[in-house]
């Protein structure tokens, strides 16, 4: 069995190799990775491979800093071609980027099954160019492969029930992937003090709307009063403050590796993001959540009270922070076991 797998930015490498490390257990499947170099990363350097224990791609198709339209219409027409050529039995997409909905769209014109990892997923947000991916994605996939009982819920409201479409609970690829890199954490060049808050922001409605950037900034300097604030910061969202004179009384760095991620993540206090990943990553490792956005794709972790919205609103970021009663026991099982790729795997060879 032959499987093309679709990726455009580092978060779906890591949760990629989760996969392709129970794909080369099968000496009977062949897994083609194709990059098609969507968000431009120097971090994905032949080091990033080896430290992430992740398969180089076969393809790159270098494709970035256009908008949706041409990007996803370039996609479209270079995987087209590279599945001619492969002509595999899958085509396997994560998560709700450009890449995704480029490579099931290729696959589907071509009449060659897909999977989803990531299925689902709804933040019921369609500005979200994210949504729009999410939902086409999981239209025209063969197989979909839901880490969460909320996300099977939507499909299943969505009228999924009676598609000619397989729909599997096979929990989260980046719990696999959290437990299996937990071990391999490395401590980044910054001193940090015994209880600091990890805190990220880089999505565009909170970047791109002043406003909003100015309400959130202004709480995390009231909040860096009294603990450390460690705050990784995109060379865009950096530019974005300095154009705008927002100073940050935060111990700002600059973007880390996935590996010093976890590091950070797993001795931080608590979490403050705008990151989806990230606000299931604080779950993985047992931290606290507040949640720099209107809404979550996560809402799981919402009803639970792991995770809890903010919105941008500084008072409101500040009142959570200092009197928010966060649910403290991370025993409840919400993504799995850490075996979601192991069934993705075998669920494939089963309908192959």
């Amino acid at each position: 069995m032959k499987i093309v797998t679709i990726l455009g930015a580092r978060p779906q490498f890591i949760k990629a190799g989760t996969v392709s490390r129970e794909i080369a257990k099968y000496q009977e499947i062949e897994e083609v990775i194709v990059h098609t170099g969507q968000h431009y990363d120097a971090n994905m350097s032949e080091i990033f491979f080896e430290e992430m224990q992740i398969p180089k791609p076969h393809y790159n198709l270098d494709i970035n800093g256009l908008g949706h339209g041409a990007m996803t219409g370039q996609m479209l027409e270079k995987i087209e071609k590279i599945l001619l050529h492969e002509k595999p039995d899958w085509v396997m997409v994560y998560g709700d980027t450009n890449s995704t909905l480029a490579g099931a769209l290729a696959a589907s014109k071509l009449h060659i099954k897909t999977a989803h990892i990531e299925a689902g997923l709804r933040s019921f947000n369609m500005s979200m160019p994210e949504e729009i991916n999410r939902i086409l994605t999981d239209k025209i996939s063969t197989m979909l492969f839901c880490p969460t009982q909320s996300a099977i819920d939507n499909l299943s409201n969505e009228g999924y029930d009676s598609f000619d479409v397989k729909v599997i609970k096979n929990g989260d690829v980046m719990q696999d992937g959290a437990l299996f890199y937990s071990g391999l954490a490395v401590k980044p060049n910054v001193e940090l003090k015994h209880d600091y808050i990890l805190s990220t922001i880089h999505r565009a409605e909170n970047t791109d709307d002043i406003e909003r950037l100015k309400e959130i900034v202004a709480a995390l300097n009231e909040i860096a009063k009294e603990v450390q604030i460690v705050l990784p910061l995109h060379p865009r969202t950096k530019a974005i403050l300095e154009k705008n004179n927002l100073e940050v009384n935060c111990t700002i760095i600059n973007p880390v590796g996935y590996l010093e991620m976890v590091y950070l993540i797993k001795n931080a206090k608590m979490i403050m993001t705008d990151s989806g990943g990230l606000q299931k990553e604080a779950f993985f490792f047992k931290k606290s959540c507040i949640t720099l956005r209107d809404e979550t794709e996560w809402v799981e972790l919402i009803e639970k009270k792991f995770n809890v919205l903010a919105g941008a609103d500084k008072e409101k970021i500040i009142e959570l922070y200092t009197s928010y009663d966060f649910n403290k026991d991370f025993s409840i099982d919400l993504y799995g076991t850490g075996k979601a790729g192991a069934i993705i795997v075998k669920e494939l060879l089963g309908a192959s």
